[in-house]
C-alpha cells in the first residue's frame, strides 16, 4: 500500500490531499491570501487525524514545486522535505503546471495561469504528461501564438483572459491541485534533499536587486 501526503501552497488557493494507491482519499482546498505558514500544519493534522494517518507511517510526502508565489513555494517544499527527513521517508516535488495538465483530455495540453506583471506561466504537455516545451513566463498572446492550434488550453480561472482567448475553448481546472500532485508523486519519490523549487522566473526582490533599483 502506498500512502502519499500532498501539499500545495504555491498560490493563495492552496490544498492538501491524502492519496492511497493512486486514489485521493480526501482533498482539502485552502484559501489564505496572507500565506500558509500559520495554518498549514494545524490543517494537515486535522486532515490526517480524520483518516487515522500518522506522519511517520506514510510512504512519502509531495509538494507543489511551482511556479507560483515564491514564499508559497518555499513553505510547501520546506514542509514536505522536513516531514520526510524527520521520518526517514522520501519526497517528491511536482510542477503545478503538470498537475493542471493531468485534468486535460487531449493529446496536447497547454496549462497556464496568471503570473502577474502582464504575463502567464505556461507549458505544453502530451497526454502522458511529458513536457514538450520548457515552462515559461511570457505575455499570453505571445504564448498562445507559439502553441499548436489543436492544443487544449487549461487554466483555473479563464475570466481575466477572455479578451486574449477570444473564441478558443478552455478547460477550467480545479484550484485544488494537491490530489493530482500526490498521484503524480507516487512513482517519483526520492531522497528529500534532492527535491527543489520550480520558480521559472526570478522573484521581484531579486529582479530589483539585479537591476540596481
Amino acid at each position: 500500500m502506498t500512502r502519499i501526503v500532498a501539499i500545495d501552497t504555491t498560490s493563495e488557493f492552496g490544498s492538501l490531499a491524502l492519496v492511497e494507491d493512486g486514489q485521493v482519499v480526501e482533498e482539502m482546498l485552502l484559501h489564505s491570501p496572507d500565506g500558509f505558514a500559520h495554518i498549514l500544519f494545524p490543517q494537515l493534522v486535522r486532515l490526517m487525524d480524520r483518516h487515522g494517518w500518522r506522519f511517520g507511517e506514510v510512504t512519502g510526502y509531495a509538494a507543489g514545486a511551482g511556479p507560483g508565489s515564491f514564499t508559497g513555494v518555499r513553505v510547501g517544499l520546506t514542509a514536505a522535505k522536513g516531514l520526510a527527513e524527520t521520518a526517514g521517508l522520501r519526497a517528491a516535488a511536482i510542477s503545478n503546471l503538470e498537475a493542471m495538465a493531468a485534468f486535460g483530455a487531449s493529446e496536447l495540453r497547454a496549462p497556464f495561469f496568471d503570473a502577474r506583471r502582464g504575463e502567464i506561466y505556461g507549458a505544453l504537455y502530451n497526454s502522458q504528461l511529458e513536457a514538450l516545451r520548457p515552462e515559461r513566463a511570457q505575455p499570453l498572446p505571445e504564448w498562445l501564438a507559439s502553441l499548436p492550434r489543436e492544443a487544449e488550453l487549461l487554466t483555473p480561472d479563464p475570466e481575466p483572459f477572455a479578451g486574449a482567448l477570444g473564441a478558443r475553448p478552455v478547460t477550467q481546472t480545479p484550484r485544488a491541485l494537491a490530489g493530482a500532485i500526490g498521484r503524480l508523486a507516487e512513482t517519483r519519490l526520492q531522497d528529500p534533499i534532492l527535491i527543489d523549487a520550480n520558480y521559472v522566473r526570478r522573484s521581484d526582490a531579486e529582479l530589483h536587486w539585479k537591476d540596481g533599483g
